[in-house]
């Protein structure tokens, strides 16, 4: 698939969407780019910022990754990971709750690093790396929050120019910049844009998030010489699952676009 084929045809399917669609894909050939800046719920896209903002602050010597903390029993949250169901008295590696941040979208272990961090140094520190609309404004399954009108956003041109800089080394000194690249090749969940793809053959790179009528994913794909950036963003859906076929479909495009000789 050339590339004006998959301009045409991820535009088309983002405007078909049954819910608001945010798109921005950067290719070698150019970019896409649909409601790029319409600032959506992040859901657990956040959390990628947050393992970026970890990072920087250990890249600066501000954090010791080989730390352990304690998952106390008042820390634990329902929702996505594997913490909240683990023994009581354990304790992990701040590299570790990173990594189970991504990799399981482990809501105890984010809010553990919030606590670590501090929400307006990880403001800051977004800020800092270009992320214009994304905020974190609080922490993950707090629902009074949320009913009171307090939501973390962004936006699929900062998901996707982020991922991009990192990959570029523009965020993190090179060691780290490896560590969040290992981190989120490691992802579990690919049953969005990469789920038909061939990750045999595609490095995927990747964080996917969800709330009741949204469904998002952004991520790096790597076939051979070729790497495209992508996110897209999908709310006010009725139904999830369309939200995930939209995905899917934007993504074999973008594998087809990328396998292409």
């Amino acid at each position: 698939m050339n590339f004006n084929t998959l301009k045409a045809e991820i535009l088309d399917l983002a405007s078909c969407c049954e819910g608001r669609a945010g798109v921005y894909v950067h290719t070698e050939d150019g970019v896409i780019a649909a409601n790029a800046d319409d600032v959506f719920s992040s859901a657990s896209l956040i959390k990628v910022p947050i393992l970026l903002a970890g990072l920087s602050q250990a890249d600066k010597g501000l954090l010791h990754l080989e730390e352990e903390v304690e998952v106390k029993d008042a820390a634990r949250v329902g929702g996505a990971g594997v913490l909240q169901a683990m023994s009581k008295d354990l304790k992990f590696k701040v590299i570790d709750l990173m990594t189970l941040m991504i990799i399981v979208s482990d809501n105890t272990a984010t809010n553990l690093i919030i606590e670590l961090l501090g929400k307006e140094k990880i403001n800051q520190l977004i800020k800092g790396f270009g992320f214009q609309y994304t905020e974190l404004n609080r922490v993950m399954m707090d629902f009074k929050a949320l009913k009171n009108g307090i939501d973390n956003t962004t936006t699929a041109r900062d998901m996707a120019i982020g991922l991009k800089a990192l990959a570029e080394h523009s965020l993190l000194s090179g060691k780290y910049t490896e560590r969040a690249l290992h981190i989120l090749e490691k992802q579990q969940y690919k049953n969005k844009l990469a789920n038909t793809m061939d990750t045999e053959k595609v490095k995927v790179a990747s964080k996917t998030g969800e709330l009741p009528g949204i469904e998002h994913d952004c991520a790096i794909f790597t076939r051979n010489e070729k790497t495209v950036y992508a996110a897209v963003l999908v709310d006010q859906l009725y139904n999830q699952s369309a939200g995930k076929e939209v995905l899917s479909s934007i993504g074999r495009r973008i594998y087809q676009y990328i396998d292409h000789k």
